[in-house]
C-alpha cells in the first residue's frame, strides 16, 4: 500500500500556487510505485496578474523532460486558459499544430515546453489534476479483463478510455468521458495510467493515493491466491556466485552491446528481479511488450531473456548464451525498425537495454550509469505490473506498431534533446590507481568533468572514498566508485577490476599512478628498499596493466593506458637508484604493452612529471627531507629549488599532469602509442631527445 505523505502543517507553510503544486508533485514522484522516473504530470489552475496588472486564469503544468520527484517551480509552465479552452471545440489537431499553438499560450516564453499531455489537464474542469502511472492501476489497465475488474473495484465511478497515443484526440476523449459521467472520480487509461483531480491540492493528492490503494488492495488479495509468474522454474545461485558470474560476463557483454555506441552497464539481483527471472512463465511474459508507454524509450519494447539453466560452474556456457542472445536481439531490433519506420527516423542503438538471466538477475545498459539505472528502475515497475496483471487475468501490452510509434514519437524524443550534450569521455570508464592522492584525484576530476565514470583504487580506501563522494556530489550519483587496492597483491587487483565491472561494465582507460619514493646513496640502499620500489612501481604497474589489458581485450573496444612515470624514468638521479630504476622499468613496460596492444586498439603512453609537491602523500613523507638533504637545502626550500632548475621557471602541479593524462586518454591522441611526454617545466638533463 502507498502511504499518504501529505503533511497539513508543512503544506500550510507553503505559499499557495506553484509552490504548493511543487510540494504535491514531489510527494507523488517520491514513490516510484506511483510515478515512473520522468513520467506522469501534474497541473493547477489559478489566477495571476499579467504584465498589465490584469487578473488572468493560468494553468501551471509540468514542463517536458522533468521528473516529478525533483522538479522545482521553474520546471512548470504557465499557460493562459482563455487561449486554450477554444481548442475543445476543434475536431482534430496534429501534434505539430498542438505544440506550435501551446507555445503561443505561454505566459513566459523562457519556460520549458509544456507536457505532452497539457490538453488533458486543460480540458478537465477541475482546479488540480494528476496523471500518474501507478503499478496497481497499470496492472489493472494492462489486464485483458481490466475494464470488468475495474467495475468490481470502483463501481460506476470511473471512466475507461481505450488506448490511444497522448495528444489532442486522447485529451478530448477523456474530457468528454468525464463530462458524460459527472459522478466519475477517476479516469483509467487502457495500457497507460490514471487521471484524478480535486478542488484543492490536498484533495487531488488524497484522491490519487486513495484510488491507487483501492486497486492495490484488490490485486494483493488476488495475488495471494496464486504463485507469481507461474512459480519458480529454477533456483537463484548464491549471492556470491551471482556477483562472480556477472563480473566475469560484464566486459564481454559490454563489448557486444557497444558496437554502435559505448554503453555503461549495471547489475541488479534484487528479490523481485530474481523472482521474475526464475519464473516458469517469465520468458514468455517478458516478450509481450512494455508495461507502460513511458517505459519504451528507456527499455525498448521487450528485454532480452537469456535461455540458460543456472549452473554455478557454467561460466563459459553463460557467456556464450548471452553473446548469442545479444546478437540475435540486435538483428531482431533492426528488423522491427525496418518494418515500422517512417521517413526520417534514425534507429537507436539496436542492443537491449534490459537483459534478464535466470538464476543471476538483471543487467541494464545506458549511455551513463544514471541512465542504465533508469532502465533498471523502469523494469522493476514492469515486473510489478506484470505480476499484478497476471494476478487478475492475462497481461496485455501495446501492439508492435503502437510501441514503435511511441518509441520514435517526436514529442517523446524531444525529451532526450534536453539532456546535456555528450563530452569527450562520456560513456567511458577510467580506473585510476593512487586515486586518493594529488595526481590521482586531480585526474579523476578532470576526466569526470568531461563525462567519464571513474574507479578510484587506493590502499587508502578512506581517502579514495572522500574523493569519490566529492565527485558524486558535484557531478551526480554513481559517477565515481572507490575501491581498495594494493597494487602488489594480485588477488586485490583482480577484485578491484571485478568491482569496476559490476559497477560499470568494464574499463576503457587505465591511469597507472600508484606510487612511493625512497632516497638513499647507492651503497646504503638496502635490499628491502630496492624490493619495495620494484614491488610497487614495477610489479604493481605490471599487475594492474595486465588486468586492464584482459578486460580491454574482452570488451573489444580498444582502450588507453597512461603510466605516470617520472623525470627519473630517463634521468639518473642522485641517491635514488631504486626509485629511478623502477621508474625506468615502468616506461619500458609501457612500451612493451603498447607493442603488443596495438592490434587490439589498446594504446599505452607515459607521462614524465617532476616534483609534484602539491597534495602528494609522497612529498609529505620523509621523501621531502631526503631530497632536501641530497640538495643541501631546507625542506621548505624545495619548491623554489625545483622551480628555478626548470628552463621555464615554473612549478608543476597535479592539474598539469591531469591535463596530460586527458590528452593521452582522449581521441586527440588516437594515433599515438608508446610515447613519453615530459611535464616537468623543462629539465634539460631529462630531455628525451
Amino acid at each position: 500500500m502507498i502511504p499518504n505523505q501529505w503533511d497539513s502543517s508543512q503544506a500550510a507553510a507553503i505559499q499557495e500556487g506553484v509552490d504548493q503544486l511543487v510540494y504535491r508533485s514531489n510527494l507523488i514522484g517520491s514513490d516510484r510505485r506511483v510515478c515512473n522516473w520522468g513520467g506522469g504530470n501534474t497541473s493547477s489552475k489559478t489566477i495571476v496578474q499579467d504584465f498589465r496588472g490584469r487578473d488572468v486564469e493560468v494553468m501551471f503544468v509540468k514542463g517536458s523532460g522533468s521528473d516529478l520527484a525533483s522538479m522545482k517551480a521553474q520546471h512548470f509552465t504557465g499557460l493562459r486558459m482563455e487561449d486554450i479552452r477554444p481548442l475543445f471545440e476543434r475536431e482534430e489537431m496534429s501534434d505539430e499544430e498542438m505544440v506550435a499553438y501551446l507555445a503561443n499560450c505561454m505566459i513566459d516564453s523562457k519556460a520549458p515546453r509544456p507536457s505532452i499531455e497539457t490538453l488533458l489537464h486543460a480540458f478537465l474542469p477541475f482546479c488540480h489534476v494528476d496523471h500518474t502511472h501507478p503499478d496497481s492501476i497499470i496492472s489493472l489497465c494492462c489486464a485483458d479483463n481490466g475494464k470488468e475488474i475495474a467495475k468490481e473495484i470502483f463501481g460506476n465511478r470511473f471512466v475507461w478510455v481505450p488506448y490511444i497515443r497522448p495528444g489532442f484526440t486522447l485529451s478530448k476523449m477523456i474530457a468528454q468521458g468525464v463530462l458524460e459521467h459527472p459522478n466519475a472520480e477517476l479516469v483509467l487509461m487502457e495500457k497507460h495510467g490514471l487521471v484524478t483531480w480535486g478542488e484543492t491540492q490536498e484533495e487531488c493528492y488524497n484522491k490519487t493515493i486513495e484510488m491507487i490503494n483501492r486497486a492495490a488492495e484488490y490485486i494483493a488479495e488476488k495475488a495471494s491466491q496464486k504463485e507469481a509468474f507461474g512459480g519458480a522454474k529454477v533456483e537463484a545461485l548464491s549471492s556470491e556466485r551471482r556477483q562472480q558470474l556477472a563480473a566475469s560476463l560484464m566486459p564481454s557483454l559490454r563489448g557486444a552491446v557497444s558496437d554502435s555506441k559505448r554503453m555503461i552497464l549495471t547489475f541488479d539481483d534484487a528479490e523481485d528481479v530474481l523472482t521474475f527471472v526464475n519464473g516458469r512463465d517469465s520468458a514468455t511474459l517478458s516478450q509481450v511488450g512494455a508495461a507502460c508507454p513511458d517505459h519504451l524509450v528507456h527499455t525498448k519494447m521487450t528485454p532480452l531473456f537469456i535461455d540458460w539453466t543456472p549452473a554455478a560452474d557454467d561460466q563459459e556456457g553463460l557467456k556464450q548464451a548471452v553473446l548469442e542472445g545479444v546478437n540475435r536481439y540486435k538483428q531482431q531490433y533492426k528488423e522491427y525498425f525496418e518494418r515500422n519506420h517512417s521517413e526520417g527516423d534514425v534507429m537507436f542503438e539496436p542492443a537491449p537495454r534490459v537483459i534478464l538471466i535466470p538464476g543471476i538477475g538483471m543487467i541494464n545498459t545506458g549511455k551513463s550509469h544514471a541512465m542504465s539505472l533508469v532502465s533498471g528502475a523502469l523494469y522493476h515497475r514492469a515486473i510489478a505490473v506484470m505480476g499484478g496483471a497476471t494476478a487478475l487475468g492475462q497481461f496485455v501490452s501495446l501492439s508492435e506498431a503502437e510501441s514503435y510509434h511511441v518509441e520514435y514519437w517526436p514529442l517523446e524524443l524531444y525529451k532526450l534533446t534536453l539532456a546535456p550534450p555528450e563530452a569527450e569521455f562520456s560513456r567511458q570508464i577510467a580506473l585510476i590507481t593512487g586515486g586518493a592522492g594529488g595526481i590521482g584525484s586531480a585526474t579523476a576530476r578532470r576526466l569526470v568533468s568531461e563525462g567519464a565514470h571513474v574507479v578510484l583504487a587506493d590502499l587508502n580506501l578512506e581517502g579514495a572514498q572522500k574523493v569519490a563522494d566529492e565527485l558524486n556530489a558535484s557531478f551526480g550519483t554513481g559517477r565515481a566508485l572507490a575501491v581498495r587496492m594494493d597494487v602488489t597483491n594480485e588477488a586485490l587487483v583482480e577484485a578491484a577490476f571485478a568491482e569496476a565491472s559490476i559497477a560499470y561494465g568494464g574499463v576503457d582507460i587505465l591511469i597507472n599512478n600508484a606510487g612511493l619514493a625512497t632516497s638513499s646513496p647507492f651503497d646504503e640502499t638496502s635490499l628491502k628498499e630496492w624490493e619495495l620500489n620494484m614491488n610497487v612501481l614495477g610489479t604493481g604497474y605490471f599487475l594492474v596493466a595486465r588486468e586492464a589489458f584482459k578486460v580491454m581485450k574482452q570488451q573489444e573496444l580498444g582502450g588507453s593506458m597512461v603510466f605516470i612515470g617520472s623525470k627519473n624514468s630517463v634521468y639518473a638521479g642522485k641517491n635514488v637508484t631504486a626509485y629511478s630504476s623502477a621508474k625506468a622499468l615502468e616506461a619500458h613496460l609501457a612500451r612493451c604493452i603498447a607493442a603488443e596492444g596495438g592490434e587490439h586498439g589498446i594504446r599505452v603512453n607515459t607521462i614524465l612529471p617532476d616534483a609534484i609537491l602539491q597534495g602528494s602523500a609522497i612529498w609529505n613523507s620523509n621523501w621531502r627531507n631526503e631530497r632536501a638533504a641530497a640538495y643541501g637545502i631546507e625542506p621548505d626550500q624545495l619548491e623554489e629549488h625545483y622551480r628555478k632548475r626548470t628552463t621555464l621557471l615554473v612549478n608543476i602541479y597535479p592539474d598539469d599532469i591531469a591535463e596530460g593524462v586527458a590528452y593521452f586518454a582522449s581521441s586527440k591522441s588516437a594515433k599515438t602509442t608508446g610515447c613519453m611526454l615530459t611535464i616537468d617545466g623543462g629539465v634539460p638533463a631529462a630531455f628525451t631527445r
